[in-house]
């Protein structure tokens, strides 16, 4: 346990700590393109875009900036030696294939049991944006999805069911947030590490019967 929330740099360090080396890894739009920054360099791990680039390293600064080089969200990116390039429809290919080990996703919802909900609220005047997020959260061998564990009114978005329209059912493994990183799936969810907060502080915040990952 740590005295005080993660910030976001800090959950996408360790997230990027538990990718196994070697790895083909997708990194969603929003906060999972973080994940590249931390990646050390000798990982082996192979930066997958959904716009169709493989070996992306990490955001591009200053001189760095080519406006042809982007991510799936139109950051700029740098390249690394071997990049390779190619048509949209192979980079889904790719994806609905099973040829990606790790996708990091954002969410609205991520339920106990690995429902993923991450592309509509379901109000009336959202605009859903599903992108290749169900392709991902489908085609993907593990789905870490990295979120802030309380939405701006104070609810949890870890749940016991998604209340949003779905993206993927049982597709999510482990959840990353500011105050613990959990394990989920047909057993429920279990705590792997606290971070500013108690377990019973944990279980008043999201109203679940959260246990200790063994």
């Amino acid at each position: 346990m740590t005295d005080s929330p993660r910030t976001k740099d800090e959950i996408a360090a360790a997230i990027a700590a538990d990718i196994p080396r070697g790895s083909f890894v997708n990194l969603g739009i929003g906060q999972p393109t973080l994940v590249a920054d931390h990646l050390s360099a000798d990982s082996g791990i192979v930066l997958h875009t959904e716009n169709g680039m493989l070996n992306m390293g990490p955001a591009a600064s200053g001189d760095d900036v080519d406006p042809d080089l982007t991510n799936a969200g139109k950051i700029p990116v740098t390249e690394l030696p071997g990049a390779s390039y190619f048509h949209h429809a192979d980079s889904f290919a790719m994806m609905r294939g099973g040829h990606l080990d790790v996708c990091v996703l954002g969410a609205f919802q991520v339920s106990t049991s690995g429902d993923l909900a991450n592309w509509h609220t379901g109000k009336p005047d959202a605009i859903p944006a599903v992108g290749g997020a169900m392709d991902l959260a489908i085609g993907a061998k593990q789905v870490f999805v990295m979120m802030t564990l309380l939405a701006k009114d104070g609810s949890s978005k870890l749940v016991r069911e998604c209340s949003y329209p779905l993206t993927g059912v049982g597709c999510v493994t482990r959840v990353y947030t500011d105050v613990a990183t959990f394990d989920v799936g047909p057993d429920g969810a279990h705590v792997r590490d606290l971070h500013g907060m108690t377990l019973d502080e944990l279980r008043d915040a999201v109203g679940l019967e959260l246990e200790l990952a063994s």
